[in-house]
């Protein structure tokens, strides 16, 4: 019992080294992207959820975000493909521009909440608006825990 429970561990370690090495080359990634913007940005790394969790702050980023978020999208997209070129395997990590992702999570989360009391009292399905796949994961998640 106890060799089974050492060898989840010895999982676990080795699915956070290698996220922790996805995280790293991916601010390497990031760090060179912003110097040649010419922007300044701090990059905070952390593993969420089994992923990579990159975070950049530092004001004056909007640009990097996009009006609904399709610019992070593609950067996003561009940095898992860095790090899937330099590691040899696909990357899932999430990046987060001014805490963008985090508001957006908190805003649909509190939509879902809202939209799922208004069905149970009218019994009838409400149709939301077209989302992402981060989007709709956080509707589901927050609709599963209710």
């Amino acid at each position: 019992m106890s060799e089974a429970v050492d060898e989840k561990v010895k999982d676990k370690k080795s699915l956070i080294s290698q996220l922790e090495e996805e995280g790293d080359v991916a601010a390497d990634y990031l760090e060179g992207l912003l110097d040649i913007a010419d922007l300044d940005g701090d990059i905070d790394i952390d593993v969420e959820n089994d992923r990579a969790a990159l975070a950049i702050a530092g004001g004056k980023l909007n640009h990097l975000v996009g009006g609904r978020g399709e610019v992070l999208d593609a950067l996003q997209e561009l940095t898992r493909l860095a790090v899937q070129t330099s590691l040899g395997e696909r990357s899932r990590l999430m990046l987060d521009i001014d805490s963008f992702r985090s508001d957006k999570k908190a805003e649909l989360a509190e939509l879902a909440k809202e939209t799922a009391k208004e069905v149970k009292k009218s019994g009838e399905a409400i149709k939301l608006r077209p989302m992402n796949a981060f989007e709709r994961k956080v509707v589901h998640d927050t609709i599963q825990e209710i």
